[in-house]
């Protein structure tokens, strides 16, 4: 299919030939948190179930921490940090390559991992997982490129020095989307600086993240460097809290839903911490009149259906103009006619499950809202009953109106929604009206317009006649209620440490 072809070929410079085989252990084996180099259980004994969203199959029973098992972790963390600040760059430069090594090595089951937690195909989640290591290998060697400044003083007797030290213990919450990606996103940033982390991954997909942490231990990173605790959806508000609250965590990074991000920007002000938010979207996909409609159409298959619609910076609103907007309409049902869906590990399949029940509900309830409202169904329109309750068919819709659930909330399913628009200005008017602000989109062919839009949409990324923009060399975030700060490239190193001082008197 054209966007698995998209997705697969922008990072297939990343996974080698051959691939290694090394042994990881089995996905039932994860049944511990990872803290302070040894794997434990809650102290309560709790556990919860972690299903494969194809068949609801348990695939492991992990421990339900509680605010008292984070407070251990972040202890942890706190004594760790006392000698790994004082290691040198290339010295976690040398690790962190190992850490990659490890991961390279190992792509295979840690993609059939997140294949089963996650529910991607198979070959969309060794695309995931190569992208995930990339940011390992960045931050392995932007390690070594932290450097500070000499000041020209304005008086002879002083010399004025600024360098860059880490801020200490950090907390990384990181969504079910991405299981691998935005753990190494932010933990390679993290261990990179000097600092080290508290990792609290989603409760749908915790054992990539402990997977992860295995290998980040056999690669020779010490002990309480690296930690991860594991908590279902009753407990994550406690275990937020204290991360957000202990005087003890210097900063937090945090990626899911701008309400949530909300509620721990608050909790973290507290203790005035340094937040990075990488929050929800409500990205435009424009195509004007100058563009090539056929790459247009590749570049939104690319970016709407990529894990089934649920990515932050997926395509949620395709703003056609009227002179291309039937063309646009047919070619893009066509190719949506030749998804399959299905489990992740049949080669055939190209869409597969929605994370869990509750999402398939929300993704129906929003269609359906917008039927019962004057939306026109083109193509889909309902729940994949016949292969499994978490399926939803691929999804087109036309005649959307701005009071539709779909026009302004953020969809994270397999849904395109089709608004038409005469005229430049109406389509950057159209885009600009949200709160969320983090990718946006536009296909044209008309350089001066390319450089106008690419300018005036209220965004913090902007794909230019392109469907995929993220990589480990790229600045990722978003401006309005779409977040704080930046993750990749060298920015994302600088999210971790702080500018110190340091003047020399009398000299």
């Amino acid at each position: 299919m054209a966007f698995i072809r998209v997705f697969t070929h922008t990072y297939s410079r990343l996974v080698p030939p051959t691939i290694i085989m090394s042994p990881v252990r089995s996905i039932a084996s994860y049944d511990k948190a990872f803290v302070n180099g040894e794997w434990v259980s809650a102290k309560s004994s709790k556990t919860f179930k972690v299903l494969n969203p194809y068949n609801g199959e348990v695939l492991s029973n992990v421990p339900d921490m509680d605010s008292i098992d984070v407070q251990d972790a972040i202890q942890a963390a706190k004594i760790a940090f006392e000698d790994w600040q004082f290691t040198t760059g290339k010295e976690r430069s040398d690790l962190l390559r190992k850490w990659y090594n490890l991961l390279l090595k190992n792509q295979k089951e840690i993609a059939s991992i997140i294949t089963s937690e996650a529910g991607k195909p198979l070959q969309e989640a060794l695309g995931e997982v190569a992208y995930g290591n990339s940011f390992i290998e960045w931050f392995s060697e932007e390690a070594r490129r932290i450097s500070g400044e000499v000041v020209s003083s304005p008086v002879k007797t002083k010399e004025m020095i600024l360098v860059k030290q880490p801020i200490g213990v950090t907390a990384l919450i990181t969504p079910w989307n991405f299981p691998i990606a935005m753990i190494t996103r932010k933990a390679g940033a993290a261990l990179a600086a000097g600092c080290t982390c508290v990792i609290k991954p989603a409760e749908d997909t915790p054992l990539t993240a402990l997977a992860v942490a295995d290998l980040a231990h056999e690669a020779g990173i010490p002990k309480g460097v690296i930690n991860v605790v594991t908590c279902d959806r009753g407990n994550a508000p406690a275990v937020g809290k204290v991360l957000c609250e202990s005087p003890d965590v210097a900063g937090l990074s945090f990626t899911g839903s701008t309400e949530v991000g909300k509620l721990l920007y608050q909790q973290c002000a507290s203790g005035v911490k340094r937040v990075g938010l990488e929050l929800g979207g409500n990205a435009p996909f424009i195509v004007f009149s100058s563009a090539d409609v056929d790459r247009a159409v590749e570049g939104a298959m690319a970016s709407k259906f990529r894990n089934c619609g649920q990515t932050c910076v997926s395509a949620n609103r395709f703003l056609i103009q009227d002179t291309i907007f039937d063309s646009f309409l047919e070619k893009i049902k066509s190719k949506m006619q030749l998804l399959v869906l299905g489990s992740g590990t049949d080669s055939k399949t190209n869409l597969g499950p929605l994370i869990n029940e509750t999402q398939a509900k929300k993704v129906d309830d929003i269609v359906q809202d917008a039927v019962q409202k004057g939306a026109k169904l083109l193509y889909g329109g309902k729940i994949a009953s016949h292969i499994g309750e978490r399926f939803f068919e691929p999804t087109l819709i036309t005649n959307v109106t701005p009071e539709m659930k779909c026009y302004t909330e953020e969809i994270f399913g397999p849904v395109v929604v089709c608004v038409k628009f005469n005229s430049e200005a109406d389509a950057i008017e159209i885009a600009n009206n949200t709160r969320r602000g983090l990718a946006g989109y536009f296909y044209s062919n008309n350089l001066a317009q390319v450089w106008r839009v690419a300018k005036h949409l209220e965004v913090g990324m902007v794909g230019i006649n392109e469907g995929i923009i993220s990589s480990a060399e790229a600045a990722f975030g978003g401006i309005k209620e779409s977040g704080i700060g930046r993750e990749g490239s060298h920015h994302g190193i600088e999210e971790f440490t702080y500018v110190k001082y340091m003047c020399f008197g009398n000299l």
